[in-house]
């Protein structure tokens, strides 16, 4: 990465430091030695845009007997995707982190509404996502600049009585029951995973929208996944007004107990006039919080 070895460390939410060292000459080997083992995943939204990255790993047992929402292993995948991505040929943060040869500290910080936000030195990094399921902790790193969010929907979530038509509307229902084979279990965890992810990526979750705010459109099936449009009305696009005009996309992946979706809201071009480097970070006291 550069001639002086460089020293990262992550943070989320005011937990505790997560250190580690990359070695001079060394790229993409910076990370704990029980996570070189997981795979990688990319996924590519449009052809000329940069991919997203996302790695998972099985959560140490259940989040009742672990009461630190798994930070340890999202410290892990964290790190493995920024190695991953620094290691590409001229990925878009390394100017900012070979100009300074300087150690810099890297932090992981949440808006009022728990959008989570990669912190490098004193600039705000490439979009990250967090989500558990299916016995696994999910994490996701954006390639260029755009949004992104992540969800994993499992089917053990819409069982008995589940508000199905409280929550989705019917077109959506039916389109999922198609794809699923008529299981409604499994086709909850679709539609609610994407739904899920495309609150995350606009930065509102479901704190103040309502999930029928999102609308899911028919797919297109693609190299084993599907992808969808997504479109927010109501109050869910008065909170994410980047959204007004056009389809954020969705790609959902089938998995053993469930659904993981991951949602790509890319920038205007005005948005994304001055780049990553020029996103500073705005500091208010201990709780920091960023420009966006």
């Amino acid at each position: 990465m550069t001639r002086a070895a460089l020293s990262c460390r992550f943070m989320v939410c005011g937990c505790t430091w997560f250190r580690i060292e990359l070695q001079p000459g060394k790229e993409g080997t910076g990370m704990a030695t029980h996570c070189r083992r997981t795979t990688i995943h990319t996924v590519r939204f449009l052809e000329k845009e940069g991919a997203v990255f996302y790695a998972s790993r099985p959560c140490p047992g259940t989040l009742k007997e672990f009461k630190t929402n798994h930070e340890d292993e999202k410290h892990c995948l964290l790190t493995i995707l920024w190695d991953h991505f620094m290691a590409m040929k001229n990925p878009v943060w390394r100017f900012s982190c070979t100009r300074n040869k300087e150690p810099f500290p890297m932090r992981v910080v949440c808006s009022p509404l728990g959008k989570p936000y990669l912190i490098a030195g004193k600039y705000q990094g490439p979009a990250i996502s967090f989500s558990e399921g299916g016995g696994k902790v999910w994490v996701a790193l954006c390639g260029d600049g755009s949004e992104i969010g992540v969800d994993m929907a499992g089917t053990n979530e819409f069982k008995g009585e589940y508000p199905f038509r409280r929550v989705f509307h019917e077109p959506e229902l039916r389109h999922a029951l198609s794809l699923t084979g008529g299981d409604m279990e499994q086709a909850a965890a679709l539609l609610w995973s994407v739904k899920e992810a495309v609150v995350k990526a606009a930065g509102c979750a479901f704190h103040r929208v309502e999930p029928r705010q999102v609308h899911v459109y028919p797919s297109v099936r693609r190299e084993g996944t599907y992808a969808f449009p997504v479109r927010l009305s109501g109050k869910a696009l008065e909170h994410a007004p980047v959204c007004a005009g056009r389809s954020i996309w969705v790609y959902s992946l089938p998995q053993r107990q469930g659904w993981f979706s991951i949602a790509h809201l890319t920038r205007t071009i005005h948005e994304c006039s001055d780049g990553y480097l020029n996103q500073q970070v705005v500091t208010l006291g201990d709780d920091l919080s960023v420009s966006v």
